[in-house]
């Protein structure tokens, strides 16, 4: 006797993944919105006493100099102000910077031009790269020699001070020792085992030569440079330049980009600058614990090796004009470094102490050097706290780059600008125009051929195709740091063929099991499943490109690389499921066979 079992229903979905299509579809169109609306061109002004800026003070003065501002409202404790474009807000910028000094960050930025409801929930537009926006790249190159050097000189400092007879230089990033007795040679060496376990330790006679292992150079490199991307962003934040991007290239190199900005002079006066502050303690004559500098007259000044204060304590600076019409910086230090600054002021009053201030440089030979210089000798008349004034720093002007300088931080190794690229608005907006103009050519053709070609299943393919491309820029918006350039859109066009391919196999896979003598409902259902692992294997492999290119690459390549990845996952959603889902709805209802065994 056969057995019956129940009929099973083919080119059939549940109920909950029409949902998830729904829904999924209704998210990405809602993301993708914002992108159509575009941006507007903004200043936004944030005022660092944290207190509310007039809005209609603000678009008046702008007024009586020729700006006239759109609009402008409150947003995050910033006033943004609406312009009507980047010309007028480079010239908002420039002369809010002047009326507000240092009262307050003027900020170039983009503000949507989407209706408040959608940025309310949460969606904005597609962040540009540089080549479709315009702006300025640079590529600094991080010169680790300096900190190397330092490392050393400090092991010279702390055994010569710790060790009587010690005598040590520092030669070639290593550091040779003599001692006169063994006694000496034996303090020395308990020394370097617990403070310096990380140098490496070559004995000859009463000489002991120490190097840096490889290990430790590569993860003080790492740290270098880490610390100085942070440090860039703070100066770029200070620049107000919202939508930087730096990141790191290779083992000692640092890219930013800065979109919307035309006139790179002043980023990169304050991009390339390694300047710091530091204080001193002052003596009447030269010692070995001490160096000596120049101050801004040319006289001779000696101080200590090691400073009382460095300017990583330094957490605000702002300039100003004192008492006597002269330009000071006022500087507020962090509760450690106030905690060293009192101790120290409170043992020395009556006492001379120097601040110094550091620039590097390099001579005509590519080296690195250090300018220091003394801009101010002043004896200490009560005990100092966290906040202080220095003054010497020159003219207004000097005072207020000197502030900028200490509030964004002072790097960890100096840097040097190797490589400066300028793209105009003008040039942004052709690329934006002529790679959209390209996609929409290769949208439409592509649309054309499938209705042609495959008739029924052509037209599903083009509803598939128009969600993909909808979901992809959807997507693109909602992911943080995706930024679509040039070859991103190109990506974009390849996506256009990737998730036509999709449907391709599908559909000659459907034709060929109609030619095998099968319904169109079995057709549809054996084309789905036979051509799925094809599908899958193909795009496994470009996704392997993909993650390599986004990898290794930086840059336009990583914008390549995003969109091709992405274009990858939604046209696997929507060759697959979406498809799946409109033949189904269309063609699938009742389509059902008997199974019997």
């Amino acid at each position: 006797m056969k057995k019956r079992i129940p009929r099973k229903q083919i080119n059939h979905y549940s109920k909950w993944k029409y949902v998830v299509l729904i829904a999924t579809i209704i998210i990405m169109i809602l993301s993708a919105l914002p992108s159509w609306f575009g941006e507007d061109a903004s200043v936004q002004i944030s005022n660092r006493s944290e207190q509310t800026i007039d809005a209609t003070q603000v678009t008046q003065y702008l007024a009586s100099e020729g700006i006239q501002a759109t609009s402008a409202f409150q947003k995050d404790k910033r006033l943004v102000v609406i312009l009507e474009d980047a010309e007028q807000q480079a010239k908002a910028k420039e002369v809010l910077n002047e009326r507000l000094l240092d009262s307050a960050t003027v900020a170039l930025a983009m503000e949507p031009a989407a209706p408040k409801w959608l940025t309310d929930m949460g969606f904005a537009p597609i962040q540009l790269g540089l080549d479709l926006r315009g702006g300025v790249q640079f590529l600094l190159e991080v010169d680790m020699a300096p900190v190397y050097h330092a490392q050393a000189q400090a092991v010279v400092d702390e055994i010569t001070s710790e060790v009587r007879y010690a005598r040590g230089e520092v030669v070639n990033n290593q550091v040779k020792f003599n001692f006169r007795t063994d006694a000496d040679f034996e303090q020395a060496q308990k020394l370097i085992r617990e403070e310096f376990p990380q140098w490496q330790r070559d004995r000859s006679d009463k000489s002991l030569t120490l190097t840096q292992s490889e290990e430790e150079q590569r993860t003080l490199r790492n740290l270098t440079v880490q610390q100085n991307l942070q440090i860039m962003r703070s100066r770029i934040e200070e620049l107000g330049i919202t939508e930087a991007s730096i990141q790191r290239q290779g083992e000692s190199r640092i890219r930013i980009e800065l979109p919307g900005v035309q006139d790179p002079a002043a980023a990169k006066d304050v991009i390339g600058a390694t300047a710091s502050l530091a204080f001193y303690s002052v003596y009447d004559n030269p010692t070995r614990s001490t160096q000596t500098l120049k101050d801004t007259d040319g006289n001779r000044v000696v101080v200590d090796r090691k400073a009382v204060l460095s300017g990583e304590h330094i957490i605000d600076a702002r300039s100003g004009i004192g008492e006597m019409g002269s330009a000071e910086v006022n500087i507020t230090l962090d509760s450690s470094g106030g905690k060293k600054m009192s101790e120290f002021s409170r043992h020395n009053i009556g006492k001379p102490m120097a601040t110094v201030y550091s620039e590097y440089s390099r001579d005509r030979a590519g080296n690195s050097k250090q300018d220091s210089e003394v801009i101010s000798v002043a004896n200490i008349q009560s005990q100092l706290g966290s906040r202080f004034r220095i003054t010497g720093a020159g003219s207004l002007a000097d005072a207020q780059e000197l502030a900028l300088l200490l509030r964004a931080g002072s790097l960890t190794a100096p840097v040097t600008i190797i490589e400066e690229r300028t793209i105009g608005p003008s040039l942004g907006a052709e690329n934006v125009t002529n790679g959209f103009a390209a996609l929409a050519l290769g949208l439409g053709l592509t649309l054309t051929f499938m209705a042609l070609w495959y008739r029924r299943l052509g037209w599903v393919a083009n509803c598939a195709l128009v969600v993909n491309m909808t979901t992809l820029f959807g997507l693109i918006a909602l992911l943080p740091g995706a930024v679509l350039t040039l070859p991103g859109i190109a990506g974009l066009v390849l996506t256009v063929g990737m998730a036509v391919d999709t449907n391709v196999l599908i559909f000659e896979r459907i034709r060929d099991k109609m030619k095998e003598g099968r319904s169109f409902a079995s057709s549809i259902d054996r084309g789905f499943d036979s051509a799925f692992s094809s599908i899958f294997d193909a795009n496994v492999t470009t996704m392997i490109v993909a993650v390599a290119l986004y990898t290794i690459g930086n840059g336009p390549i990583q914008g390549f690389a995003l969109t091709l990845g992405l274009g990858l996952l939604t046209s696997m959603f929507t060759g697959i499921f979406a498809s799946r889902a409109i033949i189904n709805l269309v063609w699938g209802r009742d389509q059902r066979h008997d199974v019997r065994i």
